[in-house]
């Protein structure tokens, strides 16, 4: 089995790639989706010793934005949140692989695989890359979130250059379908590799 690493920073479409590769039936792990479920479930008593009862609402369902309010102007805050969480996904990654061992080829996408370190453990990168403009643009409608947060995150990332030295493919998400174009073209050459 080979795991292939999906990376890009904030708004670059990673995602949109990612559910692309799952419609072409290749098993898929969302690092982001499972980061959410574990702060909803496993991870909510370190979360709320380290962060406050106050991170979650009511319901007991993490506050997302008042969490990142907190961590992404303070790193390291982020770097404390980043010790609960990191090692936690990396095992229901494990798991992941387990059931999927029969499978060529997986991926899994993670937002910070460079600066996590993740992208040692990968076969292969794929890099999924905008323009700032775009990439502020998709996340201000997606999340509804200030320009300047957008910024505050993306600055927290490595930068695509410093990405693109240790990624093996690399995919230009300006337009959708030139960058579906773009996977399907890595998809065959990584199932005929």
């Amino acid at each position: 089995m080979k795991v292939i690493g999906l990376t890009g920073g904030i708004g670059s479409g990673k995602t949109t790639i990612l559910k692309w590769f799952e419609t072409q039936n290749i098993p898929c792990f969302e690092s982001d989706a499972v980061a959410k479920t574990l702060l909803n479930s496993s991870l909510k008593s370190r979360v709320s010793k380290i962060f406050g009862n106050n991170i979650y609402n009511s319901l007991g369902i993490l506050n997302r934005k008042k969490l990142a309010a907190r961590v992404f102007n303070n790193p390291k805050e982020l770097t404390k949140l980043n010790v609960i969480v990191h090692p936690a996904v990396e095992s229901a990654f494990e798991d992941f692989k387990q059931k999927h061992k029969e499978d060529s080829i997986i991926i899994k996408e993670a937002a910070i695989l460079f600066e996590s370190g993740g992208y040692k453990n990968c076969d292969a990168i794929i890099l999924v890359i905008a323009s700032k403009e775009s990439r502020i643009q998709r996340v201000l409608k997606r999340d509804k979130i200030k320009k300047k947060d957008i910024e505050a995150r993306i600055r927290l990332q490595w930068s695509d250059d410093k990405k693109k030295v240790l990624s093996d493919y690399l995919i230009q998400n300006e337009y959708l379908q030139t960058a579906l174009d773009q996977a399907n073209k890595i998809l065959n050459s990584l199932l005929n590799s």
